[in-house]
């Protein structure tokens, strides 16, 4: 599996997007954009990838949660390449609503869907198990004090990641996360469940 990430405009508010191929850009493999920015400035660096010959650049789209700076480009992406958008939730362009615990292929890999709701109502995960990374979109995964508020719903969606292997992270903003993952994962966990005992008082 390869991973190429994409910054579309500088000059823009957006934020990381990631082209997923498989190792070999074979036939079977599922070209997937997950999240494609503000607009549709993600397009010229895909053009100057090699996503093998005789496929589409991007067979699939998945949007990590509805918010512009990661899905205001759907429709400009869609007209381009004719890829099915999938999301968490219906919103304009969308043709597949994910589930949680779903598996997708992605790349030459599958990946499980984690609901999240812990940014917004509607944001995902994605996790695969065999590479063991995790794209994580804007899930607040580095909470790093006590304070603010989380449901139950989050912490649960938490309490499943720490079940999970995983060596990198690829949020919707920052550098990929390397080392001691684990570790991060388990101080917002419990930084998360102090603040809801805070709430509760």
């Amino acid at each position: 599996m390869k991973v190429v990430c994409l910054d579309g405009d500088n000059l823009k508010y957006t934020c990381k997007s990631y082209l997923v191929l498989g190792s070999w850009n074979s036939l079977q493999d599922i070209n997937t954009l997950i999240d494609v920015g503000t607009d549709s400035s993600v397009i010229s660096e895909i053009e100057k990838i090699n996503t093998g010959v005789g496929k589409r650049p991007v067979d699939q789209i998945i949007i990590t949660h509805e918010h512009f700076d990661h899905a205001g480009g759907v429709k400009a992406m869609k007209s381009w390449c004719k890829a099915k958008v999938c999301a968490y939730k219906k919103f304009h362009g969308v043709d597949e609503v994910l589930k949680d615990g779903q598996t997708l292929r992605i790349g030459d890999r599958q990946f499980e869907v984690i609901h999240v709701p812990g940014h917004s109502s509607d944001s995902i995960c994605l996790y695969c198990k065999e590479e063991e990374i995790l794209f994580s979109g804007d899930a607040p995964l580095r909470i790093m004090t006590v304070g603010g508020s989380y449901s139950g719903d989050f912490i649960d969606a938490l309490e499943k990641l720490m079940r999970c292997n995983i060596k990198t992270i690829y949020p919707g903003h920052d550098k990929p996360i390397r080392g001691k993952v684990r570790d991060l994962i388990r101080t917002t966990l419990m930084n998360a469940k102090d603040s809801m005992t805070i709430g509760c008082t």
